[in-house]
């Protein structure tokens, strides 16, 4: 028997439990993905200098646009 058709073989009741914990984790993890994805596209970031004040060309651009 090799190691392959041992792996594969019907009767593998041991890594389901591992098979099905990973399966959640990556789904969370995809969820998580998609969800800070779709927040992202939302919001309207405002770059600031060091001083603390919206950049120039993008306060501009906020008041033209009334944001």
């Amino acid at each position: 028997m090799s190691a392959i058709s041992a792996a594969v073989s019907p009767g593998r009741k041991r890594g389901s439990p591992l098979l099905y914990f990973l399966g959640a984790v990556m789904a969370i993890f995809i969820g998580i993905l998609i969800f800070v994805y779709i927040v992202t596209k939302q919001t309207n970031p405002v770059f600031l200098d060091e001083h603390g004040k919206p950049l120039a060309s993008q306060s501009a651009h906020h008041a033209e646009h009334g944001r």
